[in-house]
């Protein structure tokens, strides 16, 4: 008797580190994740999709994996001196009942060294990964990239003395 309680505390045990393990990933949503589509031969390009934490406690995505590319690293757009700069970030936040947006610009995963040409609408696999150890698969899609959209025609019409 005394071992079958031994082993039942050992599985709960085991099971409460499972339910920690779960931790942040469990509540980080991703919203829209894509891979943008670039040339054949491009040495690099970027995931990007909102990440939505309904938990009670920040989130900090610290790594991102995935098969489709050599190197995968958190990146972040910087201006230095009136110059966007792209530098490697160690980890994006994501606040309680808050949100982090990656997309262009901005902060986003970098997929360097793709290790096969992306199609549009190929799916890219991505493991997420929490400071608390747990990890979220997502599945992005390849899009080709959005063009701007022409900026809206300004009614200058106030600016007029009459």
């Amino acid at each position: 008797m005394k071992n079958l309680s031994r082993l039942t505390l050992a599985l709960l045990a085991a099971a409460s580190s499972l339910a920690f393990a779960a931790g942040s990933a469990d509540g980080v949503s991703v919203v829209d994740p894509y891979v943008r589509m670039v040339p054949p031969g491009a040495k690099a390009t970027a995931a990007f999709m909102v990440l939505k934490n309904a938990g009670d406690k920040d989130a900090r995505l610290v790594k991102a994996e995935s098969g489709a590319a050599k190197v995968v690293e958190l990146h972040n757009h910087i201006n230095e001196g009136g110059v966007m700069k792209m530098r490697q970030v160690q980890a994006i936040d994501i606040k309680a009942k808050g949100e982090a947006a990656l997309q262009p610009g901005g902060y986003h995963v970098m997929l360097i060294n793709p290790t096969a040409p992306l199609k549009e609408g190929d799916k890219v696999a991505l493991t997420l990964g929490f400071a608390d150890g747990s990890s979220k698969n997502v599945e992005a899609v390849v899009k080709k990239p959005e063009a701007a959209p022409a900026p809206a025609a300004m009614d200058h019409g106030h600016h007029h003395k009459h």
